[in-house]
């Protein structure tokens, strides 16, 4: 890749297909805008397939883990060597996302970026290792600028797999322990707020711990206040799987790839990913809404209208799997139903009816 690729241009919706679509729409044997967001969906997903009959048979999914020096802050309610932990469980399929891959019939790529519980080599997992873990936030940038690039670099290559897979979707997922508190960090800076607003309880923090988070995460936003660019944000606020997934976000949108974004921390990445690249969020679509306190922010900030709201919570792209079902439904109805005259139905003979 070139240098400072994510600079490029993305990559347009194809406005022909929308338009093809919109008409197929109004002559698919229901009233129009009877199926709500699932037309929506079907429309949109034209735009960006370049075809008026959109499909989503096969999905990849790219979790990435890293581990996170503000972790000794005591931020999470669980211990650091989780991560590592957490690594091999994707490796030997026992994880939630694990599950949900095998039931969708979707690819599972895990990427470890570094872990200080090192698992080592671990089949079915791509070793990408940039450090044991990035920098304590509160002290020292999370990231130097070659391992931002490297992990950049990283998350963009999981796409390039996933296009040489003949993917029709790309969803990112995360696993960290710490990474909310990064996530927030990262989240305040991108959208000038307090910690207050946006620190949540992540994996299970009471009242006080999510006071001792916020407290650590404008520790962290003093320490590095002259970050004023979303790239130099991420680089000291950030972590090496949010920072993948942001490359991912990017690399998708140059290269005609929708993107299903999962819950708060890649919502995170998403808003990073538009604030250094613009033409990334007609590539994005949401699958649900986070019950992490600031996911509701985020969403507003970035016009989205996320498909499900369950109180999931999880990660791992687990939010965004469940949600998959129903953008094969909005294409299967949108490319299965039968046209008016295709079934030989009345079509309405009032305006607006």
């Amino acid at each position: 890749m070139t240098n400072e690729w994510w600079t490029q241009p993305c990559a347009s919706p194809d406005a022909a297909s929308a338009s093809a679509a919109c008409a197929r729409q109004r002559n698919l044997t229901k009233p129009p805008g009877s199926l709500g967001q699932l037309e929506d969906l079907a429309v949109r997903l034209a735009s960006l397939q370049a075809s008026e009959c959109p499909k989503l048979e096969r999905v990849w999914i790219s979790v990435f883990a890293a581990d996170h020096g503000v972790a000794e802050e005591g931020v999470s309610a669980f211990p650091q060597a989780v991560t590592g932990e957490m690594v091999r469980n994707f490796g030997t399929g026992g994880a939630a996302i694990s599950v949900l891959a095998r039931s969708l019939g979707a690819t599972l790529d895990v990427v470890n970026l570094g872990t200080v519980n090192d698992p080592g080599e671990i089949p079915g997992v791509l070793r990408a290792v940039i450090a044991p873990s990035s920098g304590n936030l509160c002290h020292v940038p999370a990231m130097t600028r070659a391992q931002l690039e490297t992990a950049l670099g990283t998350g963009a290559s999981r796409v390039e797999q996933a296009l040489e897979s003949g993917a029709d979707l790309f969803i990112g997922g995360e696993m960290g322990i710490a990474n909310t508190t990064v996530a927030s960090a990262l989240a305040c800076a991108l959208l000038d707020e307090g910690p207050g607003l946006l620190a949540g309880a992540g994996t299970g923090l009471d009242e006080a711990g999510v006071a001792h988070k916020a407290a650590v995460i404008a520790r962290a936003l003093q320490r590095h206040a002259d970050a004023t660019d979303a790239l130099e944000q991420l680089r000291c606020l950030g972590g090496f799987e949010i920072a993948a997934l942001t490359g991912a976000f990017i690399a998708a949108a140059q290269s005609r790839v929708p993107v299903l974004v999962d819950g708060f921390i890649t919502t995170v990445a998403a808003l990073a990913a538009v604030r250094i690249n613009p033409g990334v969020r007609d590539w994005l679509l949401f699958a649900h809404r986070s019950q992490e306190r600031g996911h509701a922010r985020l969403l507003d900030a970035l016009q989205a209208r996320p498909l499900l709201d369950l109180g999931m919570r999880l990660g791992e792209a687990s939010g965004a799997a469940v949600a998959v079902p129903l953008l094969r439904l909005a294409c299967a109805l949108h490319g299965g139903m039968a046209t008016f005259a295709q079934a030989g139905v009345s079509t309405s003979t009032r305006a607006g009816v």
